[in-house]
């Protein structure tokens, strides 16, 4: 396989940043962008280095949300400390994170062969991409019908139980083209939490899950196939794009539902299908 180019670093950072936290599916866009870009998406030089890009968008999650995260851990130390803490609602949420990011951890460890092998098939890219915006469209009218039956609930009110719910609902994003905000952030709707905070914890939830994706996925890198130079551009062009991403969904979320984003994941998902038949892309 021939060297990965400074150009080919540069569209595949700005992918990765722009689609990581829009319930749109990264890894299904990356390895779209992978095969328009005549690379071997069963390469695991190049595995390697989506999973690793992804990195920035962590680093993009860490500095957004500094001060949340600050808050959790100082809540979550005290509560350690001190039963009389944890009543303390941030002692809960920081709880909710940790046990919701265990789930994605051991099923993907588990199925890390069929996850970056026959799933990297670009037919179940585009039939998660469709499938997945049925549920996402049902969790939206769900949550719709809990905030009329006031039932709505705020990040004030996380629980462990919802953290581990929602956590098994991560594990649906190994799937490529499902989406891991998607899968998240539907999982939090369909447990009466409200749309905002939803999100917010999808974010929270992705720090830890694609922090140990990326440190797991570093020992396959190819100095042949990727050099530093091409490693630390897609970390910093997908740190920028993250970070102007997550401020833009989150003010999107607070007046939309995530329903919008349905007829996009349809629309590509027809598309690739039709490029499929057609012989335009190869399945894998």
């Amino acid at each position: 396989m021939e060297h990965l180019t400074y150009l080919d670093s540069l569209v595949l950072g700005i992918v990765e940043g722009l689609t990581e936290f829009l319930p749109v599916s990264s890894t299904g866009h990356l390895t779209i962008t992978e095969k328009l870009l005549g690379l071997n998406v069963d390469d695991k030089a190049v595995t390697a280095y989506t999973a690793i890009i992804q990195m920035g968008a962590i680093v993009a999650t860490f500095i957004y949300f500094a001060k949340d995260i600050a808050r959790l851990l100082g809540a979550w130390f005290a509560g350690l400390r001190d039963s009389r803490q944890r009543s303390d609602h941030d002692y809960q949420l920081a709880w909710a994170v940790i046990v919701g990011s265990i789930p994605v951890g051991i099923v993907g460890f588990l199925a890390k062969d069929l996850i970056t092998g026959a799933l990297r098939s670009l037919w179940v890219v585009a039939a998660a991409l469709i499938l997945w915006s049925a549920v996402m469209f049902v969790a939206e009218v769900r949550n719709k019908e809990l905030a009329r039956q006031g039932l709505h609930r705020g990040e004030g009110s996380i629980t462990l139980r919802d953290g581990l719910i929602i956590g098994v609902w991560q594990c649906f994003a190994l799937i490529p083209g499902i989406s891991r905000s998607g899968a998240t952030i539907s999982g939090g709707l369909l447990r009466g939490i409200d749309r905002v905070t939803a999100t917010r914890l999808s974010f929270f939830m992705a720090i830890p899950a694609l922090t140990a994706a990326g440190l797991f996925e570093l020992k396959d890198v190819d100095p042949k196939v990727v050099g530093v130079g091409q490693l630390l551009l897609g970390v910093i062009v997908s740190f920028v794009v993250a970070y102007a991403s997550i401020a833009w969904l989150l003010k999107f979320v607070a007046g939309h539902r995530i329903t919008a984003f349905v007829w996009y994941r349809i629309g590509l998902g027809l598309l690739l299908i039709i490029a499929l038949s057609a012989g335009v892309l190869s399945a894998t």
